[in-house]
């Protein structure tokens, strides 16, 4: 049976499309444009060109460097093709994974300490993402893009990459001060402030800027 393209495997496919890569290269530059739209792991990007390869969209020919030998991808014209095609289909609905939500969502299992604990990891994660695409826009104006001719694209990108750090930082302070004001993680139910709370994100409304 013939292998399946997925999401995973267009996004190979388009960066096959700026240059040849082998898969080394390929799991780098995927981790450094793709990780805040669409993290995998590396096992999952090196398997994927060869996957192409087999379906005829890429092939590959090898290359000695510095005495070793690499396996180089290049996209075919059968590959653009079906990159093409791609454009016109349905996208898939947008999925979050935070371990720190799901540590909020489950809190009364543990302590305060335990859930704000898990909010300060959070922001310290976010932090350094959002401070790396601030340092990659700076290099930007330096002529540090990769593909200048595409620069464009990464800008608008990188707006909504940081609009959302912003209000997530943002969340994160604001959750902190409501769980300061819990005695507890538990069976607190419809207090007065989540009666406030939730009628406000019934009409729609942020708490976060009331």
């Amino acid at each position: 049976m013939a292998p399946k393209m997925t999401t995973s495997s267009y996004a190979v496919l388009a960066l096959l499309d700026l240059k040849p890569w082998t898969a080394y290269e390929l799991t780098n530059q995927a981790q450094r444009s793709l990780r805040y739209a669409w993290p995998k792991s590396e096992r999952l990007l090196y398997s994927e060109p060869k996957k192409l390869v087999e379906l005829g969209f890429a092939t590959t020919h090898q290359e000695k460097r510095g005495g070793r030998t690499r396996n180089v991808y290049a996209i075919t014209t059968e590959g653009r093709d079906a990159l093409r095609e791609w454009t016109h289909t349905r996208t898939q609905p947008p999925r979050l994974e935070i371990e720190a939500l799901l540590r909020l969502l489950f809190a009364d299992h543990g302590s305060q300490e335990d859930l704000l604990r898990a909010l300060d990891e959070f922001e310290s994660d976010i932090g350094e993402h959002h401070q790396a695409i601030v340092e990659l826009m700076a290099s930007y104006l330096d002529g540090g893009h990769p593909f200048p001719q595409r620069t464009h694209l990464s800008v608008l990108f990188a707006t909504f990459q940081i609009e959302m750090f912003k209000t997530i930082e943002q969340w994160i302070e604001f959750a902190r001060g409501e769980i300061d004001e819990w005695p507890a993680t538990r069976d607190l139910g419809m207090t007065p402030r989540t009666e406030t709370l939730t009628r406000l994100l019934a009409q729609d409304q942020s708490p976060l800027n009331p």
